[in-house]
Order: structure tokens, then C-alpha cells, then sequence
């Protein structure tokens, strides 16, 4: 059973900084992409970032593009969102997701989802 525990968010102000971490277990970590995913109240969920078995490939959605950052540690089964310049509009709940086939590409759906974790981005 796979499980995806999300930590890092909090209260940050525009123009700070926030490193979210999710850390798996249940899967052969090494394997999978690995994504973030944020929701806003009244929005759907959004793509946010992924990042491919190996750590070589990433993709980040055009709001975030410039601004932040994934990789991951794999000896940690471990994959990280760091967050630069953030806006009031950053503001979600940012959820952490493994992708759904071993060795699999970063645009593959992803098919385990953690809990989340809340961003707040005051003005």
C-alpha cells in the first residue's frame, strides 16, 4: 500500500520561500515520477511540477515555471517542491502524487495521492 506524507507548508510571506517535502513508502521509490499537485478552494487541481524516476527529467506548470523548483533524493525516498518568489496566489493545499507505472514518464498519470499540506502566502 502506497503511502505519500506531504510536510513543509506554513504561513510565508509574497516574495519568501518554502521547501515542501513528501516522503514514500509502499513503493520502490527509485521507479516512479513522482508530481506535485496544489488545489484552491472553488479551483480545480492544478499541476504543479513532476519529476522522472531518475531525477534527469522535469516538467513545471507555466505559473510556477522560473520560480520553483523539484527534485527528489532517492536514497531517501524522497522527492522535495521548492518554492521561491511565492505570490498570494500560490496559496493551496499542495499534494504529492507517484505515478502510476514503474519506470514511467513524467506526463504518465499519476495514481497515488498524499494528503496534502497547507501553503499560505500573505500579501
Amino acid at each position: 500500500q502506497v503511502q505519500l506524507v506531504e510536510s513543509g507548508g506554513g504561513l510565508v510571506q509574497a516574495g519568501g520561500s518554502l521547501r515542501l517535502s513528501c516522503t514514500a513508502s509502499g513503493i520502490t521509490f527509485s521507479r516512479y515520477a513522482m508530481g506535485w499537485f496544489r488545489q484552491s478552494p472553488g479551483k480545480e487541481r492544478e499541476f504543479v511540477a513532476a519529476i522522472g524516476w531518475s531525477g534527469a527529467e522535469t516538467n513545471y506548470g507555466d505559473s510556477v515555471k522560473g520560480r520553483f523548483t523539484i527534485f527528489r533524493y532517492n536514497a531517501k525516498n524522497t522527492v522535495y517542491l521548492q518554492m521561491n518568489s511565492l505570490k498570494p496566489e500560490d496559496m493551496a493545499v499542495y499534494f504529492c502524487a507517484a505515478g502510476s507505472v514503474e519506470y514511467g514518464s513524467i506526463y504518465q498519470p499519476f495514481s497515488s495521492w498524499g494528503q496534502g499540506t497547507q501553503v499560505t502566502v500573505s500579501s
